[in-house]
């Protein structure tokens, strides 16, 4: 049977439309159930774990869903971060992790459970922090250089000093590799499962120094059960002004700046991407918030899903010469 122009127009024009009317469907009724947001790390690991929960707690309340937080730590971010590769792309799995789960996984784990250019939608970076290098106080220790001396005789006894970090693969275990290479001593790496039981072994004594999320340490720092040596951001942090920064202690190379994005499964229709990307913005606005946040040396430094893909290929580039130059890989 043969339509006449006209209907056949008004057909063609209005099939055309019902892809942009379901779009817009989707994100007016979105969410449709409570959002879960898994977490690469254990509960109050780092400033991370504590920047998704207020976050979900305002998404609750703006949105009127339960935006659930359920954490999924191991392997350096890797397993929560394939549970959302692997989850439906409806907008109701999310993830928070490290940016180095992106910048540095790829180039030091020889596989990945899922491909980090490819199955995700970055949302936005929504905080930085940095990372502090201390030691125990009963170390004769009071700078950069006086811990390189004291590593150093230490390695020539056969007694090289351990230092702890999050897990393999973490910024902690990368920066303190990375350090000791270019200064030139010699260490043991001592793994944890986050960071909570190595903060309280470091004021315990029992490992003795390393590099650990300021906002874990700076308190044990301020009461003096820990000593801070120096902080790996370019900017010295308002927490510790008089604590130099890595570069001014002779290491600019060893900059570091630990920052927590919003993912969700690549699919995810750009309707429900770009609200909740508005939505995250304007939580992140609150300056309430950002005082909360400030006071735990964790800065709410919005950055948008395009400046935040792009960060994170550029940071990939300039992680994986660091990779390469300490010869670390993880099967």
């Amino acid at each position: 049977m043969k339509l006449p122009r006209r209907r056949f127009l008004r057909l063609a024009l209005g099939a055309a439309a019902l892809p942009a009317a379901a779009r817009l469907a989707s994100a007016q009724t979105y969410p449709q159930r409570p959002v879960k947001i898994i977490v690469s790390n254990i509960p109050g690991g780092l400033g991370f774990d504590l920047v998704a929960r207020a976050v979900a707690e305002r998404l609750s309340a703006r949105l009127n869903q339960p935006f659930i937080v359920e954490n999924r730590p191991g392997a350096a971010g890797n397993v929560g971060a394939e549970a959302v590769a692997r989850s439906a792309p409806d907008g109701h799995t999310l993830l928070v992790a490290l940016g180095s789960t992106f910048t540095i996984n790829p180039s030091l784990y020889r596989k990945l459970p899922f491909d980090p250019q490819k199955d995700f939608k970055f949302i936005a970076i929504m905080a930085t922090t940095s990372n502090m290098l201390v030691v125990h106080p009963s170390l004769p220790v009071k700078s950069v250089a006086d811990l390189i001396a004291f590593a150093t005789a230490a390695a020539a006894k056969k007694q090289p000093i351990a230092y702890p970090s999050g897990g393999n693969g973490t910024p902690g275990h990368l920066l303190m590799e990375n350090f000791r290479q270019q200064a030139g001593f010699e260490a043991i790496h001592a793994p944890y499962r986050g960071n909570p039981q190595l903060v309280i072994d470091l004021v315990a004594g029992q490992v003795k120094v390393g590099f650990v999320a300021t906002t874990g340490v700076i308190q044990h720092v301020r009461e003096g059960r820990l000593r801070g040596l120096a902080i790996s951001t370019r900017m010295r942090s308002p927490l510790a002004p008089d604590m130099l920064t890595i570069a001014e202690a002779g290491y600019p190379e060893l900059e570091f700046e630990s920052y927590t994005l919003l993912a969700a499964p690549a699919g995810i229709p750009g309707t429900i991407s770009d609200l909740l990307e508005r939505e995250v913005l304007q939580v992140l606005a609150s300056p309430e918030l950002q005082e909360k946040f400030r006071a735990q040396d964790t800065m709410i430094t919005p950055m948008n899903a395009a400046q935040t893909r792009a960060r994170i290929e550029a940071d990939a580039q300039i992680w994986a010469k660091v990779v390469k130059a300490t010869g670390m890989r993880i099967d």
